[in-house]
């Protein structure tokens, strides 16, 4: 399946598996089921939503202040800042649609290790990918990709403090991929960390869609009715388990001067740092 295709489509959930592997200085891997949602920013802002709640109360819901600058839908909402975001970054094509790969809010409850912006050209082919970071300490960082595609490897410099095992040096690799046969669409966001050492740290999110009905909606939720919660438990657990195993602790940093990292440009070697 296309993205040109995709472009007319809804509100999607996402259904598969996110996976984390650390390689050193003790072997340390985990994987659990998950979800997410695939919202097209543009047609929402344009039809609204049918089934899943905007900006309102619900089982599982969307809030705009949840992404970006915290704006409401009342000043634009998190699509009017990515927006904004791309214009200050002189990425001027990204005319389609704008497809936001997120975790809902449950019983009200937000919490979004990473969300993915997919910024498409008027002709469905992909301009640039934001990957929008948020770590346990309240803080957001955004790392974008210009010039991306599908299946190709990206590299931005590691500039935002996520966890206490790691420390804010080296760089990421991202790779993402999406793919349909048989009228099912699957998506993959892979994230590779690694330090002046080596590789590090493989993570990845994957899922197949499927159309956000309210009987797909609610088949989910009771599936994981406590998804937000079990996030949150989930990540102190596993540092709990590298707290146990000796893995070296990083006192948290003081955030980042800069809001956004750019994508290496590897052709001029060198990264754009931009302000808020």
């Amino acid at each position: 399946m296309k993205p040109a295709e995709m472009s007319t489509a809804g509100i999607c959930m996402g259904h598969g598996v996110v996976r984390h592997m650390r390689l050193r200085p003790t072997r340390h891997a985990f994987a659990y089921s998950a979800y997410f949602l695939l919202i097209p920013m543009r047609r929402l802002k344009s039809e609204g939503a049918s089934t899943l709640a905007v900006n309102r109360a619900g089982c599982l819901s969307f809030f705009d202040a949840d992404h970006g600058d915290g704006r409401g839908p009342d000043a634009g909402g998190a699509l009017a800042w990515m927006e904004d975001l791309l214009a200050a970054q002189n990425i001027h094509d990204a005319g389609g649609e704008i497809w936001l790969q997120t975790y809902p809010r449950v019983w009200g409850y937000s919490f979004k290790p990473v969300s993915f912006w997919y910024c498409h050209r008027a002709d469905g082919s992909l301009s640039a990918i934001v990957a929008e970071v948020h770590n346990t300490f309240g803080q957001r960082h955004c790392y974008v990709l210009p010039q991306a595609r599908y299946g190709h490897t990206m590299q931005a410099p590691k500039a935002f403090h996520v966890s206490p095992f790691c420390e804010v040096a080296g760089h990421y690799n991202f790779r993402f991929m999406r793919s349909g046969a048989n009228g099912q669409e699957r998506m993959v966001a892979r994230i590779e960390y690694g330090d002046a050492q080596g590789p590090l740290i493989h993570t990845s999110m994957s899922g197949c869609l499927h159309p956000a009905s309210a009987r797909e909606i609610r088949k989910t939720f009771w599936r994981y009715p406590f998804f937000t919660a079990a996030v949150m438990l989930r990540i102190h657990w596993q540092a709990l388990q590298l707290w146990l195993k000796r893995v070296p602790f990083w006192a948290q940093p003081a955030a980042p001067e800069f809001f956004v990292t750019r994508a290496i440009d590897k052709a001029a070697h060198h990264s754009t740092l931009t302000r808020p």
